[in-house]
C-alpha cells in the first residue's frame, strides 16, 4: 500500500490534519475543506471519503469503505474502526415514492432525510455492515459483520443483524490498554 506524502496530504487543503495521518493514494477524498482527521489515524485503498467528515486519533478504515458525510457529517471519534466495505451514510433519498430521487434532480422535487452520524469512542463495525443516517454508536460498541444499523445504539454492546440487535455487552479491558498506550506515547514525545 503506498500512502500519499505529506506534502501532498496538505496540499489537498483539509479542514484540519493531525500527525502521522496516513491515506492510500487509492482513495478517493472528496469536499477535503470539510474534512478533519485526528493524529495516528489512516485510510486505506479504494474508499471514498466525502462531506463533512470528522475523524478522530487512531481511527482506521479498512479498504472498501464508503463515508458519505454530506451536510450534517459523520464524526468517528477516537480509536474507532470500520472494517472492510462499511458503508456510512448521513443522508438518504426518500424511498416511499412521494419524491423524485438521485442526484441529477433538482432538490425541489425531491425529499432527502439527512442526519448526522456519530460513532463513538472505541467502536469497531464489522465487515460488510452499513450505517444509516441519524445513528448514533455509543462508545465500545462493537458491530458484528453485514449488520444493518438504522437504529442508535447504548455503550459498551455487541450488536448484529439485520436490523442490529443488541446479543450482549462488550468488555471494557480495553480502557485500561488506552490509557497505557496514551501514556507510552506521550512518554515517547
Amino acid at each position: 500500500m503506498a500512502y500519499l506524502s505529506i506534502e501532498q496530504l496538505t496540499n489537498m487543503g483539509f479542514k484540519s490534519l493531525g500527525e502521522n495521518v496516513k491515506i492510500s493514494d487509492k482513495a478517493s477524498i472528496y469536499d477535503c475543506s470539510e474534512i478533519e482527521i485526528g493524529d495516528n489515524s489512516r485510510i486505506d485503498d479504494f474508499c471514498v471519503i466525502s462531506g463533512k467528515i470528522k475523524i478522530g486519533r487512531n481511527v482506521h478504515v479498512a479498504p472498501f469503505c464508503l463515508i458519505a458525510g454530506g451536510e450534517k457529517g459523520i464524526i468517528m471519534e477516537d480509536f474507532s474502526g470500520l472494517a472492510y466495505k462499511v458503508q456510512v451514510f448521513s443522508q438518504s433519498d426518500d424511498y416511499s415514492g412521494n419524491s423524485l430521487t438521485n442526484p441529477t434532480i433538482p432538490t425541489r422535487y425531491k425529499r432527502e432525510i439527512k442526519k448526522e452520524v456519530i460513532i463513538g469512542k472505541h467502536v469497531i463495525v464489522g465487515a460488510g455492515s452499513i450505517i444509516f443516517p441519524g445513528v448514533h454508536l455509543k462508545e465500545g460498541c462493537s458491530v458484528g459483520a453485514m449488520t444493518l444499523v438504522n437504529k442508535s445504539t447504548n455503550p459498551w454492546g455487541i450488536y448484529i443483524g439485520n436490523p442490529a440487535k443488541r446479543i450482549k455487552d462488550r468488555k471494557q479491558n480495553l480502557l485500561i490498554l488506552e490509557k497505557e498506550y496514551l501514556k507510552d506515547s506521550n512518554d515517547s514525545i
